[in-house]
């Protein structure tokens, strides 16, 4: 059978067998399939999904289509960590120091930005200097150093996934759970930590809207994991609205900045503190030190130094003010009186991408310096004429009074406030997705 035939295949609803799972991974490899069939085929999956069996062939395919480093063998203490992906989460940039000013060590194999996500790596290359570009030696001295390694997919790590991670941003075929499990794992497995703590979203921001949906990818996730000898937890966390206030990239490592300084957004401050808390609680800390300790790192400044110990080994520059700055920016101002009731982050989160935050097709430069500002969270009240978001500009040409209406009609007025999502919903346990059905 001719791959075309299992596109049409999967594009009519049917099952992929052993082997045709297996070429597309190979071609998506090795080149031997073209990026139009490729990208034909993720369509297909991402309109009819793949069964559990489909799923763990496609992941352990894309995991053995390079080399898998086995951290856990030589550095048994190392964390990794993973977000499913939202709107102003700069999570990743604090969690790494901050456990590592605690002493436990975070290796992280990062990811660009995919759809309306603003991408960890290309936050942190706004840092002039900062390279993500390291084989295993070079994560071996950012941990020797910093404690902390935050480093881009290397060619022989999973060389199928970088394939297909960058045609999904590009074609629209991002919220499958079945390519995202096997992005996510073929890359964490390859890894090799031995302990991994989940972000999984939910909400208007994320890639799963409801709590059944992102439960049932963090119960998928964790599985896999679990099943290959990996200490793993999973807490479910609202991505109704924006994280944090900055997205982008420049603008995002400012906001990181802040929350290790002590002070910054108290959401991101608190998703950050209890993911951090949850990696301690998986290497057998209690969870009442673990949480006194990360805190403390904080009010003292240790977060801080630990921050920028982790740039310089990475041969960024730690002086905030050498980050890129926007070139122009934009108020957009309420235009009635009442409460925010609702706030479209993915549509934030997609002109924040397309300012400069984020790509169009593959190699499309960045421009660092923009982004979008949120002044207004649900529940907040609200007057005419108050700013409720900053447009923030760079030399990437832009259809300006475009962008700046849609976030206008990204954020909802309403006459009284409404209820506000909890922020952490909890682990997969402690999570019962019937509870939300309205959610």
């Amino acid at each position: 059978m001719s791959f075309v035939e299992a596109i049409a295949e999967k594009r009519d609803g049917g099952g992929l067998t052993r082997e045709q799972v297996a070429t597309f991974v190979r071609g998506a490899s090795d080149g031997s399939l073209p990026p139009e069939q490729l990208a034909a085929m993720l369509m297909a999956i991402c309109c009819h999904g793949m069964s559990p069996e489909e799923t763990n062939w496609l992941t352990l395919d894309m995991l053995h289509s390079g080399e898998a480093w086995n951290l856990a063998a030589s550095r048994p203490e190392a964390i990794d960590k993973h977000s499913t992906g939202g709107v102003g989460d700069t999570v990743s940039l604090i969690l790494a120091p901050l456990l590592a000013s605690v002493g436990v060590p975070v290796a992280m194999m990062a990811g660009r930005g995919l759809g309306h996500s603003q991408g960890t790596l290309d936050k942190l290359e706004a840092i002039p200097g900062f390279s993500c570009d390291h084989d295993r030696d070079g994560l071996d001295r950012l941990l020797d150093s910093a404690g902390a390694a935050i480093i881009a997919q290397t060619a022989e790590i999973a060389p199928a996934d970088r394939t297909l991670y960058a045609l999904r941003d590009v074609t629209a075929t991002v919220p499958s759970l079945p390519l995202i499990v096997a992005s996510i794992m073929s890359k964490k497995l390859a890894l090799g930590s031995g302990t991994l703590v989940l972000d999984v979203k939910w909400g208007r921001g994320a890639f799963r809207e409801t709590v059944a949906e992102a439960h049932e990818l963090a119960t998928a996730l964790r599985q896999v994991a679990r099943d290959s000898g990996v200490a793993c937890e999973a807490l479910i966390t609202d991505m109704n609205q924006p994280l944090g206030p900055a997205l982008g990239t420049a603008t995002e490592v400012r906001a990181a900045i802040e929350v290790l300084s002590g002070a910054g957004d108290p959401r991101l401050r608190e998703v950050s503190v209890r993911l951090s808390e949850q990696a301690m609680v998986l290497r057998g800390i209690d969870a009442t030190d673990a949480r006194s300790r990360l805190e403390s790192s904080l009010a003292s400044g240790d977060a801080l130094d630990s921050w920028n110990r982790m740039v310089v080994a990475h041969g960024g520059d730690p002086d905030p003010e050498r980050l890129p700055h926007p070139e122009r920016t934009l108020e957009i101002v309420a235009d009635r009186s009442g409460y925010v009731g609702g706030i479209a982050a993915a549509t934030l989160g997609r002109v924040a991408a397309a300012v400069g935050a984020g790509r169009s097709h593959r190699d499309e430069a960045l421009a660092f310096g923009a982004g979008v500002t949120v002044h207004a969270r649900l529940g907040d009240k609200v007057e005419k004429g108050q700013p409720l978001a900053i447009l923030e500009t760079g030399d990437r040409r832009v259809d300006v009074d475009s962008l700046t209406h849609r976030v206008g009609t990204a954020f909802e007025i309403v006459e009284a406030p409404s209820e506000i999502p909890e922020l952490v919903l909890g682990t997969v346990d402690e999570v019962d997705p019937t509870a939300f059905s309205n959610r």
